[in-house]
C-alpha cells in the first residue's frame, strides 16, 4: 500500500513515534501539573490525576483551538510541512525531553515540540520557512517561560 510515495509502514512508524512523544509528554510534564498539587497536599493523588485529565480533555471547549491554530499556521509555513518535518519535530522533542528529564532540567514538552517543529522547518527550507510575527512571539515566550521573578521576604 502506497499513499503518495509514503508506505503504510512509514505511516505506522510515524504514528508510533507521535504516541511515544505523547507518552513522554505525560510523564515529563506531570511534575508541573500533578506533583505540585499533590506535594502541597491540595489534592490527593487520584483526585489530582482526575482533575488534570478532565481539564486537559475539555480545555478546548473553553479556550478553543487558538493555540493549535497558531502552531499549525503561525510558526512555520504550512506548505513546507511533510512527513520528514513532522518526524524531525517529534524526534527533536523526544530527545530534548529525555535529556532534560535525565539531568533534571525543568522544561516544557510543548515548547520542545514547537522548537522541534521550527528546527525541522529551518533544516528543510531555511529561515524563510519561519512565519515572522507569530514565530517571534512563540520563541520570545519560550525563552521567558522559565524566568520567574525573585521572591523577597
Amino acid at each position: 500500500m502506497d499513499a503518495g510515495g509514503f508506505s503504510f509502514g512509514a505511516i505506522v512508524l510515524l504514528i508510533a513515534i507521535a504516541l511515544a512523544f505523547d507518552f513522554l509528554n505525560g510523564f515529563h510534564d506531570a511534575a508541573n501539573s500533578i506533583a505540585t498539587i499533590v506535594s502541597t497536599r491540595v489534592l490527593r493523588p487520584h483526585y489530582a490525576v482526575a482533575w488534570a485529565a478532565f481539564f486537559n480533555f475539555v480545555a478546548f471547549l473553553v479556550f478553543g483551538l487558538h493555540v493549535a491554530n497558531t502552531i499549525g499556521t503561525g510558526v512555520i509555513e504550512p506548505s513546507i510541512v511533510d512527513h520528514y518535518v513532522i518526524l524531525g519535530a517529534l524526534i527533536g522533542a523526544i530527545v530534548w525531553n529525555v535529556v532534560t528529564w535525565y539531568y533534571g532540567i525543568p522544561s516544557s514538552s510543548s515548547h520542545a515540540l514547537i522548537g522541534g517543529l521550527a528546527g525541522a522547518a529551518v533544516a528543510k527550507g531555511g529561515y524563510a520557512a519561519l512565519v515572522g510575527s507569530a514565530s517571534s512571539q512563540v520563541m520570545m515566550f519560550q525563552t521567558m517561560a522559565p524566568v520567574s521573578p525573585a521572591k523577597t521576604t
